[in-house]
């Protein structure tokens, strides 16, 4: 179990994650799929999602710039993040996502430049608190994830 302040620490951190809705149960179902023989296995997962939802963050920027807006185009480079940032338990980036594509439904351009700056939020703080608890986890070593956290992403 944690027995290392390091440890205690990454099971603390990883809670907070949880309970502030930064993630959902998608990353503990990552986490279940490391082993010995891949034991980085979810931070492997979350280090490709940022490096390809970096490149649609500057699709749908630069599609943002275009006028007339190409609401069709925005919700589909959307669709395709918010599928992206659903495959790691990215909750609250899932969420501003969702939000988007509502505004990009209703033709509302305000909606989504507004939104779309949530979304780039979003995605910079849980990239910063992902790479943390990576960090946090290599130093640590193996930390029990049995024990999944009650309510973590209903917030």
């Amino acid at each position: 179990m944690e027995n290392s302040p390091l440890q205690r620490q990454a099971v603390y951190m990883r809670k907070c994650l949880f309970e502030q809705g930064f993630v959902d149960e998608q990353l503990t179902q990552l986490e279940e799929l490391q082993d010995d023989e891949n034991p980085n296995f979810a931070e492997e997962v979350v280090t490709l999602f940022y490096k390809d939802s970096s490149k649609l963050l500057v699709n749908i920027e630069q599609a943002l710039e275009k006028r007339p807006l190409d609401f069709s185009k925005l919700d589909t480079y959307m669709h395709q993040f918010k599928g992206s940032s659903s495959s790691i338990g990215a909750n609250r980036l899932k969420n501003e996502c969702t939000l988007f594509r509502e505004y990009c439904e209703m033709s509302n351009a305000e909606g989504c430049m507004r939104t779309f700056q949530m979304v780039k939020k979003e995605h910079a703080i849980l990239r910063k608190k992902l790479e943390t608890y990576f960090q946090l986890v290599r130093q640590a070593g193996p930390i029990e994830i049995a024990t999944r956290p009650k309510n973590g992403g209903d917030k």
